[in-house]
């Protein structure tokens, strides 16, 4: 992905683009999503890891940054004998789009802050501050 936000916005983009650009996710993460999101219930990590052909271990550390950005939610299931186990699904579409929506806010107004700090530092009609050295 470019760095640059004029290079970004010329980029084609689709709305699954905004899994790495909002929460840094890669591909292994969109494509667990999108697995947890086309099963019909929530998967364990070993199921999940047969959905996207990886590794237990990898599709568990997908799962962990899925988890910490608010796109899955985990539940517990207990065994009757004892013991449980851990399955995974979507949040819903909606809290997650209102919560990009809270990070993109709070993003533009700290730009909004950056902007008039570069305005303010670099005006040239703006009267400085008197020299201490005088």
């Amino acid at each position: 992905m470019p760095d640059a936000m004029s290079e970004q916005l010329q980029q084609d983009m689709v709305c699954e683009g905004l899994l790495e650009c909002f929460h840094g996710l890669k591909q292994l993460d969109r494509e667990c999503f999108q697995a947890l999101v086309e099963a019909d219930e929530a998967l364990t990590i070993d199921e999940l890891a047969d959905a996207v052909g990886r590794e237990r271990s990898t599709a568990y550390r997908s799962v962990q940054r899925l988890l910490q950005a608010g796109f899955l939610q985990k539940e517990q299931v207990n065994y009757e004998q004892g013991g449980y186990y851990h399955v995974y699904e979507p949040t819903d579409p909606e809290r997650i789009a209102a919560d990009m929506q809270r990070l993109l806010n709070d993003w533009y107004a700290k730009m909004g802050q950056l902007i008039q700090e570069f305005e303010s530092k670099y005006d040239r009609d703006a009267p400085t501050a008197p020299s201490l050295d005088g």
